[in-house]
């Protein structure tokens, strides 16, 4: 990501509907999935500022992992040196099985391989470990927001779910999220794409700003109900992945 979306990330991530909703929707499924244990071990990839691995520590030990030095930065602020990792050539320095979770929220579309990703989620993973995954979904959403957070893509559910092979991994749930908002959110989008002139820098965006207090938390009720439905849902802003590895 550029360098200032960490700022903007950390300025609304702690009360902001979405990035709030999303922390408890993660952590609903992964206590409804496999209650996590004081002695389990959770990497959280793409920590980013730590927030949800902070808010996890109540519940497991948690290791963090990132390669970008602006977040590595506020990881050190929240986390001890030994909880911190960062990446040995492009595999993560921990022993084969050792881990029974992880967690990639929003990560794998900033990633070229992702296959490559999930591969290495399943050798760091106990069998019977989680991982869960959150990634934006919809290519028709895509707008100078994936592209200052360097998106490589938007997914769909098959595209998602066909990166955790029937052999390696158990779906345990794969469905779309944030399904009531995705009107206004493909709107608001072709709207600052058709009014943005050919060139010229956007101007400042929805996502940055957090609603009034009671439309906030109407907002992140609605996000989270809605993502734990185990209804298959025909579209949303997101995804949610839970996989077992087998």
């Amino acid at each position: 990501m550029n360098a200032e979306e960490y700022q903007n990330l950390e300025r609304v991530e702690r009360t902001h509907w979405y990035y709030a909703g999303k922390r408890e929707l993660v952590r609903g499924w992964i206590q409804r999935t496999r209650p996590p244990r004081p002695e389990d071990v959770l990497l959280d990839c793409g920590a980013g500022t730590g927030l949800f691995a902070k808010e996890m520590e109540a519940l497991c030990r948690v290791l963090v992992l990132d390669d970008h030095e602006e977040a590595l930065c506020l990881l050190r602020q929240r986390f001890l040196p030994g909880q911190i990792l960062s990446l040995s050539g492009d595999q993560v320095p921990l022993p084969v099985g050792s881990l029974e979770y992880v967690t990639a929220l929003d990560v794998l579309e900033h990633v070229a391989d992702d296959a490559k990703v999930v591969q290495g989620f399943h050798r760091l993973l106990k069998p019977g470990g989680l991982a869960v995954i959150t990634v934006p979904a919809g290519m028709a959403l895509w707008s100078d927001w994936d592209e200052a957070l360097h998106h490589y893509r938007r997914y769909s559910r098959p595209q998602l779910r066909a990166l955790f092979p029937a052999e390696h991994w158990e779906i345990v749930h794969a469905n779309y999220t944030n399904v009531a908002a995705y009107p206004a959110v493909w709107l608001v989008r072709k709207w600052r794409r058709w009014t943005t002139p050919a060139g010229a820098a956007p101007g400042p965006r929805t996502e940055d700003r957090e609603p009034a207090p009671w439309l906030n938390g109407l907002l992140q009720r609605v996000f989270v109900g809605t993502g734990r439905l185990r209804v298959p849902l025909p579209f949303g802003v997101s995804l949610l992945l839970v996989a077992r590895r087998r």
